[in-house]
């Protein structure tokens, strides 16, 4: 295998694994940059791609890295290349949490502590429970909202099962009582996110879906995407995201910038500082991976070859992760299909691990 990194010389080439020149073409807000430039041992980083591509299951799917706003590493795997989307599960719970941020850029919501209860009209929606007057958007950002949900137990009266067939969930999901005091106790439950996209589609007039397209993807140059939204044009905030690899590192190189995507301030800017700064929960017992959970967003604080470095992460099923490094300017994405598996989050850890300490 040649792995196809991104490295200036004489014969620098866009193509990898049978892909032609033109799908591989320089992305104009992304410049190429070497390994070496970008602070990299190339030997480590070369190792490692061919460690990925020769050893089974072949379920990982593509790595990006960005260092300085410049594309350093652009690797896909087995059937994949640049233009194929992939569902990053959870990860897309991150998504939704950084649309609120442009919500709150757009003045469609003022703050972290509004209520959710004052969103949904009772004249609109007569089944809105009474308890949702104590919950505010930051209590569900932080998995916090005490609500009767918990992704990990089906019997709970929130729980996806419960809803996520319906072609119509708002009256359910704004009907789920309260099973705790709201900012008391992190449980990790999808319904957190669904009401932050409601949120935001009620306060907007558009599906999260279309929100995230006009307001998120366009600038972005995002194109390719897929979102589930139900016949009720209800977008499922809190997953079933399909994204390209390189998009989905997009999304992390905004979040680094501060919400800034070249000249534009594309999110609230206090809401950035926040999401990238705030760490309400310790959830180590939890999570092997990471510290600390705030804003929807998974935060660790560790040492890779020598160097102890501070991070925030999106992590979906099947070891989907994004990586944001804002001290250092740098992204890291990675996709896999491994679905389910008990290795997948920790495979991808392990490559992000390999990554880092290469850096210089």
């Amino acid at each position: 295998m040649k792995p196809s990194i991104f490295l200036f010389s004489a014969l620098l080439s866009f193509a990898s694994y049978g892909q032609t020149d033109n799908l591989r073409q320089p992305i104009p807000d992304l410049p190429p940059a070497s390994l070496e430039e970008a602070g990299f041992n190339s030997d480590s980083i070369e190792s490692l791609l061919r460690f990925i591509e020769d050893t089974p299951p072949n379920d990982f799917r593509g790595v990006v890295v960005i260092k300085n706003n410049q594309i350093v590493i652009e690797e896909y795997f087995s059937t994949y290349w640049r233009n194929t989307i992939h569902d990053i599960r959870s990860a897309g719970k991150s998504i939704t949490a950084m649309l609120l941020g442009v919500a709150m850029k757009d003045g469609l919501v003022q703050s972290l502590d509004q209520d959710v209860y004052s969103f949904f009209p009772k004249n609109r929606y007569p089944s809105v429970n009474e308890d949702y007057k104590k919950i505010t958007l930051r209590h569900l950002l932080n998995m916090s909202s005490g609500l009767d949900a918990d992704s990990d137990n089906s019997d709970t009266f929130g729980h996806a099962v419960n809803w996520i067939a319906k072609e119509d969930w708002k009256d359910y999901i704004l009907n789920v009582p309260l099973s705790a005091r709201p900012g008391e106790k992190w449980v990790y439950a999808d319904i957190n996110a669904l009401l932050i996209g409601a949120v935001i589609e009620e306060t907007s007039g558009m599906s999260l879906k279309d929100f995230a397209k006009v307001k998120l993807f366009d600038p972005l140059g995002i194109r390719d995407f897929y979102w589930y939204t139900n016949a009720a044009d209800q977008t499922g905030a809190a997953g079933n995201l399909y994204l390209r690899t390189l998009d989905f590192a997009k999304l992390g190189v905004l979040i680094s910038n501060q919400g800034k995507w070249n000249s534009n301030q594309l999110m609230d800017l206090k809401y950035v500082k926040e999401l990238i700064g705030n760490e309400v929960f310790n959830i180590s017992d939890y999570n092997p991976f990471a510290e600390a959970y705030g804003l929807m967003w998974y935060k660790s604080h560790r040492n890779f070859g020598g160097k102890n470095i501070d991070y925030l992460f999106a992590s979906g099923n099947g070891g989907n992760h994004l990586i944001v490094i804002p001290e250092k300017e740098l992204v890291i994405a990675l996709t896999s299909s491994a679905y389910g598996q008990r290795y997948a989050h920790r495979r991808s850890y392990n490559i992000m691990s390999k990554i880092l300490a290469a850096l210089k």
